[in-house]
């Protein structure tokens, strides 16, 4: 009998104790579980385009990153029943390479350091040319990095969020000038009217009472490069040693946002040229070649830049201009060329200089029989933008034949201005989208033949695309 009562103490003990382990077990999987949702926050969007275009164009990323219409190609005849521009044909596509996955990290502290960060991530055009026409037809699309970084957060004073608070953000994100954008649903973002740019990164916001901010930055290059004679490249900064750098003040107040800033760049085109005689010509090497050398080349530029936002219920307005030196490398129009060569061998850059504004209005609310689950929404919106070519700062060198000795524009060189009217009607239900956008883009063309500083008055024409595109959104 008491051995009975023995093992059957041991048999209790022993399920109690199993189900102490299955206890905590699921409390462990439960406080695992609330610390990922707590802190974790995955994001993301499905979204195709089906996009009619009424003749060529300059576009990137399956041609669904649009900046404007190709110039006139003539055919080669005298015979005016047999002439035709080659570059006025209509073509139509339909990608999704634009569908996008991302994870916010939220709500770490620690003392009095907050933590968060984000990784973000895209499907990018990595499709094969086939054949000789203009478009990439054939492939399979990457899946490339489109932010990362970690944000480290500090309330001085013990005066609040609202009053003073310090930002310190490392790592690939937008670039300050561009971080503004329009509401369109193009995926150039108002492109090249405005700034569109990531870049590595270190930025400090801080917050000074409750209306102002404080941006100042350090910028590297990666995915958008300043142009130069090997082409668009990150080299240029590499050798120069110098990160970009962004200063900028906003103010804030009952819908109301202003922000202006600056950003500078000083890049080396090259860091290898040729020794030079007093005379100007080049020195003979050992092995009859011209002679290589370091060269100490550079050029600096600064690009200011003016951003207002009012918001009221259902209505909005944006604007943006700015002052634009050699803008390539934030996809605007611009570049820079040759303007001394010096004794040591080493070049004088002149940069161009470009002026673009944008205005984009939105309005919209609820429509229909709303739901929890399921709100509606239809909005309209308007983007309107204006660029020009005002030209290089000084003169350009010419060669004997009277062209530009080097002209780094990585653009079309002969547009002189152009402009972009873009109606849109977006209309959501619950975290769906359908949005329909009608894009009328004109650029003044000149012949080709360029001045001193890049600009011509000869043979000006408009060339205008009219861009149709459809485009389907599920976001999670």
């Amino acid at each position: 009998m008491k051995k009975s009562i023995s093992i059957f103490l041991l048999c209790s003990l022993c399920l109690m104790s199993a189900q102490a382990q299955d206890s905590v077990q699921v409390a462990k999987k439960a406080a695992v579980k609330s610390h990922l949702k707590q802190h974790f926050k995955p994001y993301g969007f499905i979204r195709n385009y089906f996009t009619y275009d009424s003749r060529e164009c300059i576009a990137g990323t399956g041609d669904m990153y649009f900046y404007m219409p190709k110039d006139e190609f003539w055919n080669k005849t005298d015979d005016p029943a047999l002439r035709e521009d080659l570059n006025a044909v209509d073509n139509f596509r339909f990608l999704s390479l634009t569908t996008r996955v991302g994870l916010n990290i939220v709500d770490y502290k620690w003392r009095n350091t907050e933590f968060s960060g984000k990784i973000e991530a895209d499907f990018f055009a990595g499709i094969s040319k086939v054949g000789t026409g203009n478009h990439a037809v054939s492939g399979t699309a990457q899946f490339r990095l489109r932010q990362a970084y970690v944000s480290l957060g500090w309330d001085s004073l013990k005066m609040g969020k609202d009053f003073a608070r310090v930002d310190l953000t490392l790592g690939q994100t937008w670039h300050p000038m561009a971080a503004d954008l329009c509401d369109v649903i193009a995926l150039n973002s108002g492109a090249p009217f405005g700034p569109f740019n990531r870049s590595p990164q270190v930025r400090m916001d801080a917050r000074l009472g409750k209306m102002f901010t404080l941006t100042a930055a350090g910028l590297w290059q990666m995915q958008y490069n300043s142009t130069g004679p090997d082409g668009q490249s990150a080299e240029y900064m590499l050798y120069s040693k110098t990160p970009e750098a962004y200063l900028g003040l906003s103010f804030h107040h009952n819908g109301f946002l202003m922000r202006a800033g600056a950003d500078v760049l000083s890049i080396r085109p090259r860091h290898i040229g040729y020794a030079l005689d007093d005379n100007g010509n080049a020195i003979q090497g050992t092995d009859g070649k011209n002679l290589q050398i370091k060269v100490k080349d550079r050029i600096t530029t600064a690009s200011p830049f003016l951003y207002l936002q009012y918001k009221n219920g259902d209505f909005s307005i944006k604007a943006k201009t700015i002052f634009a030196e050699a803008g390539e490398h934030m996809n605007m129009n611009g570049g820079y060329g040759i303007s001394k060569i010096n004794p040591d061998g080493s070049y004088s850059y002149t940069p161009t200089r470009t002026s673009s504004t944008w205005l984009s209005l939105v309005y919209g609310g609820k429509v229909g029989a709303q739901e929890d689950k399921h709100p509606q929404k239809l909005q309209g919106i308007l983007f309107a933008g204006y660029s020009e070519n005002l030209g290089t700062k000084d003169e350009m060198l010419t060669k004997e034949d009277g062209s530009l000795l080097g002209y780094y524009y990585p653009r079309v060189k002969n547009m002189n201005r152009m402009w972009r009217v873009t109606p849109t009607l977006l209309y959501t239900v619950g975290k769906f989208q359908l949005g329909l956008e009608y894009d009328i883009t004109s650029v003044h063309y000149s012949d080709g033949k360029l001045d001193t500083h890049g600009l011509s008055q000869n043979g000006l024409h408009w060339v205008t695309n009219h861009r149709v595109q459809l485009m389907t959104k599920y976001n999670f």
